[in-house]
């Protein structure tokens, strides 16, 4: 088992777990053939149950899933938070959730149009709804899913595995080089997942909330405004006291390339009239933290105040990133280091500012 540090897709939205050595194809309780990109060995999810009948899935490292998602366990069925990365991931998590459930698949919910969230919806037989926003369905549907935040992080998977091939040929260090070959047939794995890959939008929208009942339980699917994208939804599970998130919030900083700060800060204000004990976000760990949300409104607050002021003194969007200072939140993000942004970030509010934002 070795780690995946050197892949460049972990950098931002993914977290790395262990690599197993590549084996065959997992046997799936579909009866549908496996997707491509299905070579791995083990599981590729775990769960954790953060309150009677609701499971947080987060990935192994056996296979590129992409976002965290959610299990909702009913009397007779379950519901999935996020279709993941890829019908590959999103077969994995069907496969596992129906052994660990022993129960059938009857909703899935996209919480925005994200690739490492969406882009699994072609697993799923017809008979499944895939509930998103109005949106979200839009951006899939005119090819948005696989726009610029796509090509930030896929774009460049080509080069990065000419690259490790060349570096398997030249290790002669038996150890470095099977590290290396464990990195290039997971990225080797992953690109067969996404060429010819055809994105599916929901089948299902809202444009404000909709409301599922199973048993005792309720399920509130609520969009509160534009945030990390112009269409994110949230999971609200009243009586179980839990809010799954997607990117709207976050243990940490969350991509900011689809964004729209202010109305995001506004929009998370929403969150705090719900009642809640655990959030399950979409990238990082369950947390309990309610302050979180104060956390990011105030980045986001200042960001955009920042950010506008050197809008304002004619800068490039590639200037302003390296000279804007936001180390005054380093302590509640610690992955703030010194002074700057990520590029895309504040490429992303230039146009917003210059009213070119699409």
């Amino acid at each position: 088992m070795r780690y995946l540090a050197a892949l460049l897709l972990c950098l931002v939205v993914w977290t790395c777990a262990e690599l197993p050595e590549a084996g065959q194809e997992p046997e799936g309780s579909a009866e549908t053939p496996l997707p491509p990109g299905s070579l791995y060995e083990g599981p590729a999810f775990e769960f954790e149950e953060v309150v009677p009948g609701v499971f947080h899935a987060r990935g192994t490292g056996a296979l590129n899933v992409g976002s965290h998602g959610a299990v909702v366990v009913n009397d007779d069925h379950v519901l999935l938070v996020e279709s993941h990365i890829s019908p590959a991931a999103a077969r994995a998590a069907w496969d596992e959730v129906m052994e660990l459930t022993g129960k059938p698949l009857r909703y899935v919910v996209n919480t925005h149009f994200h690739f490492d969230h969406a882009h699994g919806n072609s697993a799923y037989p017809d008979e499944v709804q895939v509930i998103g926003h109005e949106f979200t369905r839009e951006m899939i549907e005119n090819g948005g899913s696989m726009g610029r935040s796509w090509e930030n992080f896929v774009g460049g998977i080509p080069d990065q595995i000419t690259e490790l091939a060349d570096l398997v040929m030249r290790t002669d260090i038996e150890e470095e080089r099977l590290e290396l070959e464990d990195r290039l047939a997971f990225l080797e794995n992953y690109y067969a997942s996404q060429e010819g890959l055809e994105p599916e939008s929901p089948n299902t929208t809202l444009s404000e909330r909709m409301t599922l009942f199973a048993g005792g339980r309720e399920m509130r699917i609520l969009f509160f405004g534009r945030g990390h994208t112009g269409g994110d939804v949230v999971v609200h599970l009243p009586a179980e006291r839990v809010l799954i998130s997607g990117d709207l919030l976050l243990p940490r900083l969350p991509f900011m390339g689809d964004g729209y700060p202010g109305e995001w800060a506004e929009t998370l204000e929403h969150l705090k009239g719900l009642e809640f004990d655990w959030i399950l976000p979409g990238h990082g760990d369950p947390f309990q933290d309610r302050e979180r949300i104060d956390h990011l409104q105030a980045y986001l607050r200042d960001f955009e105040e920042r950010a506008t002021a050197l809008h304002a003194q004619g800068l490039s969007y590639q200037e302003a990133a390296l000279r804007i200072d936001m180390t005054d939140h380093a302590d509640n993000y610690p992955q703030i280091i010194g002074p700057g942004v990520v590029e895309i970030a504040m490429q992303r509010m230039f146009e917003l500012l210059d009213g070119t934002a699409g």
